[in-house]
């Protein structure tokens, strides 16, 4: 599947342009009359056969719209405080594959990370070309949403917005509220879903307090510590598996 810039899309023909464009023309050697699947990353997906192929862009013409049901039935976003060195790049291009509908980078009390204006922008732009380029590869309908860097106190507002939320906390014992939230999502009782993961060093008890007066539930992933970039990932994954369940 090609992602391309609604702009690119008319009612009868769509412009492939920029890396897909050299993608299609010099790896997949795309030819005149070739069948190619494209969306605009909103969630409207057509079937195009190739037109034209210029010095610079790809034209083709819509052959019918193609329903997709690549995309998650509850929204899941992550809220994840800033990791050391690149790990960010890897859990938004995984979390991405696992159909998370949106990715809030985090600055919390024990982030090693401190980002100044200049930083989040290039940070927030390199970070969303590898979403875009994870949901292409994944056959996403939909490009994940990764929003501008978001201190403790906004994210937690935030997520206000969503119909559950959750706090994974390794002093928490007991799966009962787990095991509720995957029976929920799998029932599709549940429209959206806000997973706080937390640093290197994991959340202060101040800041897990905090969320939990926010209506934000403190859960166990089990009897094993598991890293940042590891814990964001297994919860997804748990709840990817309980809503496809029955496919």
């Amino acid at each position: 599947m090609i992602h391309v810039f609604t702009e690119n899309f008319t009612d009868t023909q769509v412009r492939i342009t920029g890396d897909d464009y050299n993608h299609l023309k010099n790896v997949m050697r795309i030819q005149t009359g070739d069948d190619i699947l494209v969306s605009d990353g909103k969630g409207r997906n057509v079937i195009a056969a190739v037109s034209g192929i210029g010095p610079d862009e790809i034209t083709a013409d819509i052959i019918q719209e193609n329903a997709c049901d690549s995309e998650l039935p509850c929204r899941i976003v992550l809220y994840q405080a800033l990791p050391k060195a690149d790990k960010m790049e890897f859990i938004i291009q995984k979390c991405v594959e696992l159909g998370a509908a949106e990715i809030v980078p985090v600055e919390t009390s024990r982030c090693v990370v401190k980002l100044d204006s200049a930083g989040r922008q290039k940070k927030t732009e390199r970070w969303r070309k590898i979403a875009a380029a994870a949901a292409e590869q994944s056959q996403r309908s939909r490009i994940t949403e990764i929003s501008p860097v978001m201190k403790w106190e906004d994210a937690v507002q935030d997520a206000q917005k969503l119909a559950r939320r959750v706090i994974p906390y390794e002093h928490k014992n007991g799966a009962g509220e787990l095991k509720k939230l995957l029976t929920d999502a799998g029932a599709r009782k549940i429209d959206s879903i806000g997973i706080f993961i937390g640093p290197e060093g994991g959340f202060s008890e101040s800041e897990v307090e905090d969320a939990s007066k926010a209506g934000i539930e403190p859960i166990t992933l089990g009897r094993r510590i598991l890293r940042t970039e590891t814990a964001g990932m297994a919860l997804v994954s748990a709840l990817m598996l309980e809503m496809e369940s029955g496919i």
